[in-house]
């Protein structure tokens, strides 16, 4: 059982994993350095446990303590109560959700490791914005994808928005870095993937066209909002897709094209 420690402190050192969390430069170096991420909301906090990372404290403001009491009855970590304007002076913004959980990092599988049971991959270039990246991860999860893979700079997965705009998705679908860009897709087409680039080029094949849904290994590749996949990365596909448009709408924000590719890629994928 969790101990349940009041606060009234916003200087007192057992926050420290709660402080800045609002300065986003600092939260993305001190989260990976120290093995940590935060978990924000009931149901991310719960999936986050479901999904087997270890609970290193937890930041609640008195109403949702008898909310969370299942789970700080089954923990061993700390409990942290405070009040809600303590709780903006210690994180840097309003907790509307009341509660906050920081949780213990795993160590991230080798890409090699995903690809051996996996048909449908998602693969990211450079997409930074944390908030493309909860969507993207919250579709790849509600449609089926088997894992994603990230290029060396791409943004953490596990950054507070990431994970919030996901819906704790981020924990559903098994992910891992390329250690080099574009060289490591060698490795993916080595695994017997077909990799399709998703562009608006006007010489790319419709993804209809193409017709993922029957291939028997795929890997989507999706590039950074506004710029898209790079030269290197168009270079090294076997293939460009694109989603047809009407309108004259030429493009489609990153997090919804990867919702349209998503579903097109796993239609009438292999059950078995």
């Amino acid at each position: 059982m969790a101990e349940l420690i009041t606060i009234d402190d916003p200087d007192d050192p057992r926050l420290r994993d709660y402080t800045g969390l609002t300065d986003v430069e600092l939260r993305r170096r001190r989260e990976p350095a120290e093995g940590l991420f935060i978990a924000e909301g009931e149901k991310v906090i719960r999936r986050a446990r479901q999904a087997g990372y270890e609970m290193r404290s937890m930041l609640l403001s008195a109403k949702w303590v008898d909310v969370m009491r299942d789970v700080i009855d089954e923990v061993p970590a700390p409990v942290y109560a405070i009040q809600p304007d303590l709780a903006e002076r210690v994180t840097g913004y309003h907790v509307h959700r009341g509660a906050l959980a920081s949780m213990q990092r795993k160590p991230l599988p080798d890409a090699a490791e995903l690809l051996v049971g996996a048909r449908r991959v998602v693969v990211m270039e450079s997409v930074n914005d944390h908030t493309n990246i909860g969507a993207i991860f919250r579709s790849a999860a509600a449609l089926g994808m088997d894992a994603v893979l990230l290029s060396p700079d791409c943004a953490d997965p596990l950054y507070r928005r990431s994970v919030k705009v996901s819906m704790g998705a981020v924990f559903s679908v098994p992910y891992a870095r390329l250690d080099t860009w574009p060289r490591g897709l060698e490795a993916v087409r080595e695994a017997g993937f077909k990799l399709l680039a998703l562009t608006p080029a006007e010489k790319a094949m419709s993804i209809d066209e193409a017709a993922p849904h029957r291939l028997e290994r795929v890997a989507l590749m999706l590039g950074a909002e506004g710029d898209g996949l790079t030269t290197q990365a168009l270079r090294a596909a076997d293939e460009w897709v694109r989603i047809p448009m009407a309108h004259g709408v030429d493009s489609l924000n990153v997090g919804a094209a990867a919702a349209v590719a998503f579903y097109a890629v796993a239609t009438g994928r292999p059950t078995t």
